[in-house]
């Protein structure tokens, strides 16, 4: 009897054989092309070299001053705090009885930190006029809470361990759960007690090509009655923190006390600072010259074939159009993929010594928000590629396709400083320029997206090319 032999279809197979035939013949077609691969040799040098002038012209115009610790400038932590040590278990109470000046976000509430050193982990209960009570942590300028009036208001910070949960209340006896914070490293005696802080007056000026930021303090003072730290520790004082140089400094504090009530004043915010300069983007900003070259590369790899009419015999070769398109837009998308990670490396790590041969500290690459934005830069260049080159396809001619692109993501870019802050943020927001925001390591006052959602604005409006080339290039004659 004869054993039954089973059919294995070969379809699958050759088709991914074909596949990878076409994908090898694309890159053929790309390295054997001296002028291209200079291109992109082109794209990485301009990058980098962009990125050392950035980085003397930052350093030599003293742009570097009091950056040693680069989280320290991205933040404010100003203000002024009353404060008594609060154990790993215990309760800081207190009325927030008036408030004035500081505008609409002048903070007055209560505040438990890691310790009175700048920077350290804290959690806030605030009562702020503009957006009633809040309770905020780690610098980030959102949190809980909103909308329940300002002063007068009972507020309450309870801690247990590392937990810190707020409390508010109109009269002091129905309390409202504001939200809790987790402040990992929180020591067994903690400075806790009453704050007052607000943001700068600030003013913007935005014309084209240039932008200039004028802030200065914005004073504000709060009353507060009915405050209690307990359990209380035997012997303990109030003490104070202020602004260096100003009225919480000692021979000046900004408090004043009458029996049981107590008035804090103070200027400087607690919070993110949003006018720091993201340094991080500022060094990778040369990808914006690199990018013509990857713009350029991309272009002339689809029309270089429609001019000298060799796309006929490529599609009587392979008759499947469509995966012609999808070849040559991974073989492009991935080059300039890889420049990009060559390009945006070696911006940071080039410019890395300079910046801290003039005291800059340069961005640290082991950052998670960094590295996303190195590697965000990257994948930006390959997916500009592959729109690059669906609108060649579409435009089937060089400088028209070429222009076209670099109109669409930096004319946005260049139109927003000269422009309303509102009208600017929804230009960079609608555009394929909104990819570029893939770069941004701060959460700046100008920031018009995030980056994630930058990115894919520009990959939606990549996938809406792709599908008109794939469209077009199967309805017309190579």
């Amino acid at each position: 009897m004869t054993a039954a032999t089973s059919y294995r279809s070969t379809v699958q197979a050759e088709a991914r054989d074909g596949f990878g035939r076409l994908l090898l013949a694309e890159w053929t077609k790309l390295r054997t092309v001296p002028r291209w691969v200079l291109t992109l040799v082109a794209a990485v040098a301009l990058t980098v070299l962009v990125a050392l002038l950035t980085a003397a012209g930052s350093a030599s115009s003293g742009t570097g001053e009091g950056t040693a610790d680069p989280g320290r400038a991205e933040i404010f932590d100003q203000g002024h705090f009353t404060y008594r040590p609060l154990p790993a278990e215990g309760t800081v109470v207190a009325r927030v009885t008036s408030q004035e000046g500081g505008g609409a976000q002048a903070k007055a509430g209560l505040m438990i930190r890691g310790s009175t050193e700048r920077g350290t982990p804290y959690a806030a209960l605030m009562v702020t006029p503009g957006d009633g009570v809040r309770l905020e942590t780690g610098y980030r300028g959102d949190g809980d809470g909103g909308g329940t009036g300002g002063a007068p208001r009972w507020l309450r910070l309870t801690r247990s361990g590392a937990t810190v949960t707020g409390y508010e209340s109109p009269d002091g006896r129905g309390w409202r759960r504001v939200g809790s914070v987790r402040l990992e490293g929180l020591p067994a005696s903690a400075p806790a007690g009453m704050f007052v802080a607000a943001p700068d007056r600030t003013v913007v000026e935005r014309q084209f090509g240039a932008e200039s930021v004028s802030s200065e303090p914005a004073d504000t003072t709060a009353t507060f009655d009915h405050v209690s730290v307990s359990p209380a520790q035997p012997g303990a004082v109030w003490r104070d923190r202020g602004a260096p140089g100003g009225p919480g400094d000692p021979g000046g504090h900004g408090r004043t006390q009458s029996g049981g009530t107590f008035t804090l004043s103070g200027y400087g915010d607690i919070g993110p600072n949003a006018f720091a300069d993201d340094l991080t983007r500022t060094i990778l900003t040369g990808v914006l010259i690199g990018q013509t070259a990857i713009v350029a590369l991309a272009v002339l790899f689809v029309t270089a074939e429609y001019r000298r009419g060799t796309l006929r015999t490529t599609f009587a070769a392979s008759p499947r159009r469509g995966r012609v398109l999808a070849a040559k837009g991974i073989v492009v998308g991935a080059v300039s993929l890889a420049a990009g990670l060559a390009a945006a490396f070696g911006a940071m790590l080039l410019s890395g010594p300079l910046l801290r041969s003039n005291g800059v500290a340069p961005p640290p690459l082991w950052d998670a928000t960094v590295l996303r934005a190195v590697l965000g830069t990257a994948a930006l260049l390959g997916v500009i590629a592959v729109f690059a080159m669906a609108v060649a396809v579409i435009v089937r001619r060089s400088a028209p396709a070429i222009t076209l692109v670099l109109l669409l993501l930096l004319v946005p870019q260049i139109m927003a400083t000269g422009l309303p802050l509102s009208a600017a943020r929804w230009l960079e927001r609608l555009t394929p320029a909104a990819g570029f925001a893939v770069q941004q390591t701060v959460a700046r006052y100008d920031q018009a997206i995030g980056p994630w959602a930058g990115f894919a604005v520009l990959c939606a409006y990549t996938a809406a090319a792709l599908a008109a080339a794939l469209y077009l290039v199967r309805r017309r004659d190579a």
